[in-house]
């Protein structure tokens, strides 16, 4: 079983920067590929951004070029720079650890409970 908590969310304004952390327990980490997922209110549950364990990322359309993934498997975390944020990047923001010992990112059932990203002036 892994345990899995976000944390970094905040209120920011369009334009600035964001840190989102992941802290895993429970399992091995690095066995584990890792997504980003997000959920805005009234809206299907996005995924964002995912990594393998050897560090191969993915990003959704919308987010490339502004947001980056990024785990360290000696500190059992995930993290997910946002900058260049955009009031559309409000949601509640969850990690996912992926089907144990797949190479790539499959939807597993363990997840975090989110954190509150907000962008607004």
């Amino acid at each position: 079983q892994v345990q899995l908590v976000e944390s970094g969310g905040g209120l920011v304004q369009p334009g600035g920067s964001l840190n989102l952390s992941c802290a895993a327990s429970g399992s091995i980490f690095s066995d584990y590929a890792m997504g980003w997922y997000r959920q805005a209110a009234g809206k299907q549950r996005e995924l964002v951004a995912t990594i393998t364990s050897t560090g191969t990322t993915n990003y959704a359309d919308s987010v490339k070029g502004r947001f980056t993934i990024s785990r360290d498997n000696a500190k059992n975390t995930v993290y997910l720079q946002m900058n260049s944020l955009k009031p559309e990047d409000t949601a509640v923001y969850l990690c996912n650890a992926g089907v144990r010992y797949y190479i790539t990112y499959r939807l597993g059932r363990y997840w975090g409970q989110g954190t509150q990203v907000t962008v607004s002036s």
